[in-house]
């Protein structure tokens, strides 16, 4: 894995829309993410090493589906907090640097029927270009199988590994 974060330090780290969700709600508050239906399933460990990991690399690389998804998942959080998270979530993502993929083209990949509109995009994103972070096997399985560089967040998690 040291070799993978090595290749791509300068390229940037394509992060799924679960992960990011974790970013940016803990980024927000570090106690919510407990409390939050959403991101119930980490802890703030696994927040400290998602930062870890990603400070390791010259930028964080989405697209306008993933901040949609995080967005959608974003607005389950009830007020007040919502309202302050939102001028948080704001601002942070002015520090992602977002690409456009085509509808059209990824609904035009092969996976499109298995993965759906996003993880299409991120596999045809991604692909020779940037390493994928997700805590999706599904697309976990699909990367892997396409040799895209991914990294599956479960597997690292109870490593405790920065």
């Amino acid at each position: 894995m040291v070799r993978l974060l090595e290749r791509y330090r300068a390229r940037g780290v394509l992060v799924d829309a679960n992960i990011l969700l974790l970013h940016f709600v803990g980024g927000y508050d570090r106690d919510l993410i407990a409390r939050f239906k959403r991101t119930a399933q980490f802890t703030v460990e696994d927040y400290d090493l998602l930062s870890d990991l990603l400070a390791r690399f010259a930028t964080i690389v989405t697209t306008p589906n993933i901040l949609a998804e995080v967005n959608s998942l974003s607005n389950q959080i009830g007020e007040p907090a919502r309202t302050d998270y939102y001028t948080s979530f704001a601002a942070g993502i002015t520090t992602l640097d977002e690409h456009y993929v085509e509808s059209a083209d990824a609904a035009q990949a092969e996976p499109f029927s298995k993965l759906g509109l996003t993880d299409s995009g991120i596999m045809l994103l991604a692909s020779g270009n940037y390493l994928v972070l997700t805590d999706d096997f599904k697309l976990y399985r699909f990367l892997e199988d396409a040799k895209i560089d991914v990294i599956n967040f479960n597997h690292i998690r109870p490593l405790g590994w920065s």
